[in-house]
This record gives structure tokens, C-alpha cells and sequence, in this order.
């Protein structure tokens, strides 16, 4: 499977209320969680004046942040419309909206549309579409310099967790699911597209891999 779904179909998990939600919360807290680790690993990396892609980017906050961290240029890709409205009063508050592109898009099937950036995130993506191949090859093609990837660990409670939250989405009749892939495949197709795995974190729930691209090799 190359494509997950179509731009809306994703919009009864990720609705605009949610969105909304989320906003405030992060105009009030600023980034937490994985979005903070992600954020705190490229700004000790270093990210001036590099360009950064975020996949399935939600708000695009880890892009804001990384703004504000020195980076030259913020684009995010995600299937929900319901961030929209949302992410570009974020954008016009900080002043950077000439630094900043958004596509509502399946970037499996529509990458094509995306330059590549030194950067590429995805914070609690890959668990969200059926294809993990497809989504990393994707997202390491396009990754110039490295590549950050959250993602649940391959533990027992990870998999109940999946089936407690995939009962709401089929209620509603949604295409989401939630999945626990395995993370040698996630490692296996970064590599694939000349990438290594430099870092990996684990924590209860979530892991952290980080990927960098030899120096000279595009």
C-alpha cells in the first residue's frame, strides 16, 4: 500500500476542535513531550540556517521552534485539513510566514511536491500510516542532512494500547489506525535511501530515532 488516504479523511480523529485544543495548549506550554525531545536533539545538533520538512506536522510547531532555534525556512506536510486555520494564526503570531510553506497532502503519494530539506521530522507519524516503507523511503529521500523519527516501541502495552485506540476510529467510520511497526523495518528503509542510524532513545512509551546522512552524499 503506497497511499494512506485522501486530504478530510482523517478529520473526525484530527478534527478542528482537537486542533483548537492543541493550539492553545501549545500557546500556553510551548512544544512538550516528543516535540520538545525532537526540538532539543536538532537545536544541540545544530539548525542555523538549515531548512527543515516536517511529515504528518500537525500545528508545525517543532518547525516554529526550530524557527526561533536559528533555521532558515519551515515546511509541514499532514493529511488533516482541521489544522490549517489553527497553524497559520500560530505562524502570522511568531512573524515568520515567509519562512514557513504548509500542504495538506498524502506525502507518500504527493512528496513529489516537496523540495528536499536538510531536516526531515516525523513525531508520531509512522504509527499512523499502514505503509512504513513507502512513509520512511519518502521521508529519507527527501533528508539532505539527517532524519528524526518518534515512533511506540515494540512493547507488550504498545500493542494493547494500538487495539484500545483503533476501537474509537471504526466507531466513527474513520480510515485512521494506529500502528506498532516494527523498528527494523523503520531502520531497514531509512538505510535503504543511504541513511544511518546514528541515536536511538527509548522511553516508556515512545522511541527516538535519528538518522544522518554521510557528509557529501545526497
Amino acid at each position: 500500500m503506497s497511499s494512506c488516504c485522501e486530504p478530510g479523511d482523517l478529520d473526525a480523529i484530527f478534527s478542528p476542535g482537537r486542533a483548537e485544543s492543541e493550539a492553545r495548549r501549545y500557546q500556553k506550554r510551548g512544544v512538550v513531550g516528543e516535540s520538545r525531545r525532537i526540538v532539543q536533539l536538532l537545536t544541540r545538533r545544530g539548525i542555523r540556517g538549515r531548512t527543515v520538512l516536517e511529515v504528518g506536522g500537525g500545528l508545525g510547531v517543532v518547525g516554529l521552534e526550530l524557527l526561533r532555534a536559528g533555521a532558515s525556512h519551515a515546511t509541514s506536510v499532514d493529511l488533516s485539513r482541521s489544522y490549517e486555520l489553527p497553524a497559520r494564526r500560530l505562524i502570522d503570531a511568531a512573524g515568520v510566514a515567509e519562512q514557513v510553506d504548509r500542504l495538506v497532502a498524502d506525502f507518500v503519494a504527493e512528496g513529489d511536491r516537496v523540495g528536499a530539506a536538510d531536516v526531515v521530522t516525523m513525531q508520531q507519524v509512522v504509527c499512523c500510516y499502514p505503509d512504513p516503507d513507502a512513509l520512511v523511503s519518502a521521508a529519507a529521500a527527501h533528508a539532505r542532512e539527517a532524519l528524526v523519527i518518534t515512533m511506540p516501541g515494540e512493547w507488550p502495552w504498545a500493542r494493547v494500547a494500538a487495539v484500545l485506540i483503533n476501537v474509537w476510529p471504526r466507531v466513527v467510520g474513520s480510515r485512521f489506525r494506529f500502528f506498532v511497526h516494527p523498528t527494523r523495518t523503520v531502520i531497514a528503509a531509512a538505510e535503504s535511501e543511504g541513511l544511518t542510524l546514528e541515536r536511538r532513545e527509548k522511553g516508556p512509551f515512545w522511541q527516538t530515532l535519528v538518522f544522518e546522512r554521510e557528509r557529501g552524499v545526497a
